[in-house]
């Protein structure tokens, strides 16, 4: 979508609004999310926010078939996307450790973070041939097939996690789980450098189609693979996790990925090649493994047990600060270009990382 829109419209700020609006939602929902899907059989719910996600995508291929596909049309379905993306924490999440337990929950999200990134080696990149060969509607078409099969795979678990015995008011509930993270010097912390991450390191990945034509001249085939890139490193990274990370090294690893994140988006950034821009988002990728990972680890382990769904939507809910730092960026990028811009949003995250030591430290 993004190489669509910046061919639209060749400005950066509609790119990175493109991916904002899919953040949007986790801002808006994410607290009241995690409290709302304590009154829910989770195994359900899940299986109907994919569905709903399947018709945003059969809608778009249609639209896009009959080229009359406009950037409101992609910018209204990122929207709806990111509603059902504010439930992943708080819904999959949430079931992934209860099916797991705490034990193996590192591992299972190390895994699930694997395979969340092997789709993102192959995705952007058959994403890229499908825009070329096909048009934006092949790739739409797929997403509904694969929509499918998640449906399918949902409704095959066999833990039923019912509903939250005694569900009370979901304001009243999103209010208390907010209120436990401020008392919680762990949770502070660990929502304190997701808030970053998610403000100055995350959105440079909307920077990668401009990047990719203007600085790099790719084509849209060259940006899918150069996207799959960091896709390749967030796997390798995520199945070397899997296979040797020991809780002792969680905090370190977390803090870590987001500042070795930062350095390796400066680097893309500054990179004058095609080959250099690709060892630069392999590093980000391998980093970004243990950011993902690590996330919603520490806070499932931190939180207490009849809370945790609460304490995942409120994850999710900083996330969703994102978009600030989408807007930040695009704003930025159409005055003085996206690589400069990228740049200096690396190095203020870094420095926002070390100013905020004295909270971050008590992970």
């Amino acid at each position: 979508m993004g190489v669509v829109v910046y061919g639209q419209t060749d400005s950066a700020l509609a790119v990175a609004t493109i991916t904002m609006l899919r953040l949007l939602p986790m801002g808006l929902f994410g607290a009241f999310v995690g409290a709302f899907a304590e009154r829910f059989d989770r195994r359900l719910t899940l299986a109907g926010v994919v569905g709903l996600l399947m018709a945003t995508s059969a809608i778009l291929a249609l639209v896009a078939w009959q080229d009359a596909l406009e950037v409101w049309h992609l910018m209204a379905a990122s929207f709806i996307n990111g509603i059902g993306w504010a439930t992943d924490n708080p819904l999959r999440r949430m079931m992934m450790g209860e099916v797991m337990g705490r034990e193996r929950m590192a591992t299972a999200m190390a895994l699930d973070v694997g395979a969340a990134n092997a789709s993102r080696m192959v995705g952007p990149a058959v994403g890229g041939l499908l825009l070329a060969g096909i048009g934006i509607e092949g790739a739409f078409a797929l997403s509904v097939t694969l929509y499918a099969t998640a449906i399918a795979a949902t409704l095959t678990v066999r833990a039923r996690i019912a509903a939250a015995p005694g569900a009370g008011a979901v304001l009243a509930r999103a209010r208390e789980s907010i209120a436990i993270v401020a008392r919680d010097r762990r949770l502070t912390a660990i929502m304190t450098v997701t808030i970053l991450y998610n403000v100055f390191g995350w959105p440079f990945t909307s920077m990668i189609p401009v990047i990719g034509r203007d600085q790099l001249a790719l084509g849209p085939e060259g940006v899918g693979i150069l996207t799959s890139v960091d896709g390749v490193g967030a796997f390798a990274g995520a199945i070397l996790l899997a296979l040797w990370l020991t809780p002792g090294w969680y905090a370190r690893a977390y803090v870590g990925g987001v500042a070795v994140y930062m350095a390796g988006l400066i680097a893309f950034a500054q990179a004058p090649t095609p080959l250099a821009a690709g060892a630069a988002l392999l590093i980000t990728g391998l980093a970004g493994a243990a950011f993902a990972t690590l996330q919603a680890t520490i806070v499932y382990l931190a939180a207490p047990v009849d809370m945790r769904s609460r304490i995942l939507g409120v994850l999710s809910a900083c996330i969703g600060t994102g978009p600030v730092g989408f807007l930040w960026l695009g704003w930025l990028a159409d005055r003085i270009g996206a690589p400069q811009a990228t740049a200096i949003t690396g190095a203020m995250g870094l420095v926002a990382l070390a100013a905020t030591w004295p909270i971050w430290r008590r992970i």
